[in-house]
C-alpha cells in the first residue's frame, strides 16, 4: 500500500462503489477486483464499508467522500498501529448490543453507539451494521459531533463509558 496516496486511491474505491451503486449493482461482494480488495485489506477496511458508504449516500446524500474518508483514517491508524496490520477474528454480536432506544443521562443512541465505535476500529462490525449509519448520523448531527472525531474519542478513552458519556454531555451542552 502508498500510504502518501492512500486517500487518492481510497477516493477512487469509494467514487467506484456509489458508480456501481447507482447503476443497479447492490452485490456489494462484485464490487472490487482482487487489487482494490488488497488495497483495502490492507488498511483493515472491507468492500461492505464501502459499500455502505454508497448505499447510504446514494440513498441520503451522506456520508460523503469527506466524512468516510475522515472514519477510514481514524480506522486504518488503529489498525496500522495498535492492531499491527492483522485483523480482528471477533465479530460483535448485534443481539447483545443495547436498544435503539436506550439512554444514558438522558442522551439516546449512545449505549448503542460507544460499542458500535470500539467495533468500528477493531474491524469487528458485522455485515449487517454501520457506523455512520443514518441513526448515528442523528445522534452525531444533534450533538455536533463528526463521526471520525467519536471514533478518536472512543480509542482515546477505551472502554471508560463513563469518560465517553461525559465528554458528549459537555458537548451537547456547548451547543
Amino acid at each position: 500500500m502508498q500510504h502518501y496516496t492512500f486517500s487518492d486511491t481510497f477516493r477512487e474505491l469509494y467514487d467506484h462503489a456509489v458508480k456501481r451503486y447507482q447503476s443497479g449493482h447492490t452485490d456489494w461482494r462484485s464490487y472490487f477486483n482482487a487489487e482494490q480488495l488488497s488495497f483495502l485489506a490492507a488498511a483493515g477496511i472491507t468492500a461492505q464499508h464501502l459499500f455502505d458508504y454508497a448505499e447510504d449516500y446514494v440513498g441520503n446524500g451522506e456520508p460523503g467522500y469527506d466524512r468516510a474518508l475522515a472514519i477510514e483514517l481514524v480506522r486504518r491508524d488503529y489498525f496500522l498501529n495498535v492492531q499491527q496490520g492483522q485483523p480482528s477474528t471477533n465479530i460483535l454480536d448485534v443481539d447483545a448490543m443495547p436498544a435503539k432506544f436506550e439512554e444514558v443521562q438522558g442522551i439516546a443512541w449512545l449505549p448503542r453507539l460507544m460499542p458500535k465505535a470500539r467495533a468500528k476500529l477493531r474491524g469487528e462490525l458485522p455485515c449487517s451494521l454501520m457506523y455512520g449509519c443514518g441513526g448515528d448520523r442523528g445522534f452525531f448531527k444533534n450533538h455536533d459531533i463528526h463521526p471520525a472525531e467519536f471514533l478518536s474519542l472512543v480509542w482515546r478513552l477505551g472502554d471508560d463509558d463513563a469518560a465517553i458519556v461525559a465528554w458528549v454531555a459537555a458537548r451537547s451542552r456547548k451547543r
